[in-house]
């Protein structure tokens, strides 16, 4: 009898997704070094250089077809056209927030974009809530509240964020299996690059442009955001083609975590009291989303080798 070793997917896996999360984690270091350029020419830069790394990775890989091919798709560029403009906003939003010191704000964003991923399936998918979720929610919405309270407004960084990033998972979900990463990211910013490269001749044409203007240093960095953006998608992919979904969940903490501490230990940005117990709501609300998330994950295992265990009795 030979026996066949059960397969491994998780296989590098794990250092794959820990260096994409560290990777988005790290942002805010990042795009101070960009500075004197203002968010708007970072990100127009960023759209037009992840374009040229994606095009070159594509040739590279000789997979330039499946990015081609989406063109003949008119629903799917449509989809990703919607989710073009959704990461450009997030994107810009996310920027601004580091170079006007609101990174708090930021991690606070995607601490709370897996509330906003499960609030957007009830009213767009129409997905049901099992009680826990509801429940998460429920902290979730009372953590905005005395965020909103203690600052007096609602903290828009991070409902933009949230918002914008969870409504553009949703669009790429709707883009179906069928576009990789790589040529999706590569559609999205074929997109939205006419309108980056208007932005940066407008800019050249009033003297306010800062790249060539800085060093080339500086036009190195710039440059360079293409590879920043680029680099950690890649191993995200990789990485969610190894890994079980439970894993990847947990391992999306790491960035807004990471972020926190950049805002809190390396710049200093102020948390006050009121703000110390929002945090603490919306931790509370993802540990009950996740153990929730856990056992429905568990409960749907058991029911499947159940059925499939009777199916080979029968």
């Amino acid at each position: 009898m030979t026996h066949t070793p059960t397969p491994t997917p998780a296989r590098g896996g794990l250092p794959l997704g820990l260096g994409a999360y560290l990777l988005w984690g790290a942002m805010p270091l990042y795009f101070p070094l960009l500075e004197p350029a203002g968010s708007l020419e970072i990100i127009a830069h960023r759209v037009v250089w992840s374009l040229v790394f994606c095009l070159a990775l594509l040739a590279g890989t000789r997979t330039l077809t499946r990015y081609t091919a989406v063109f003949r798709q008119p629903r799917t560029l449509g989809v990703l056209a919607v989710a073009s403009v959704l990461i450009v906003a997030n994107w810009v939003t996310y920027v601004y927030a580091v170079l006007s010191d609101h990174v708090l704000d930021a991690a606070l964003g995607y601490y709370i974009n897996p509330l906003v991923t499960v609030l957007l399936g009830v009213v767009a998918l129409r997905e049901r809530l099992r009680p826990a979720q509801w429940v998460a929610l429920g902290f979730g919405a009372a953590a905005v509240v005395v965020i909103s309270t203690g600052v007096g407004g609602l903290p828009w960084i991070s409902l933009v964020l949230a918002f914008s990033f969870g409504s553009y998972s949703l669009m790429k979900n709707r883009a179906g299996r069928t576009v990789d990463a790589l040529p999706g990211l590569a559609v999205e910013t074929t997109v939205a690059t006419p309108l980056a490269l208007a932005y940066l001749g407008w800019l050249t044409a009033t003297g306010a442009s800062t790249f060539g203007q800085e060093g080339a240093g500086h036009a190195l960095l710039l440059m360079s955001a293409g590879i920043v953006t680029g680099v950690p998608l890649l191993l995200f992919g990789a990485a969610a083609r190894r890994l079980p979904l439970s894993v990847v969940g947990m391992l999306q903490y790491l960035t807004p975590t990471l972020q926190f501490l950049v805002g809190l230990l390396v710049f200093g940005e102020h948390m006050s009291p009121t703000r110390w117990v929002g945090f603490g709501l919306v931790w509370v609300a993802l540990v009950v989303l996740t153990v929730d998330g856990t056992q429905a994950a568990r409960a749907t295992r058991l029911a499947a080798a159940a059925g499939a265990t009777a199916g080979r009795r029968s």
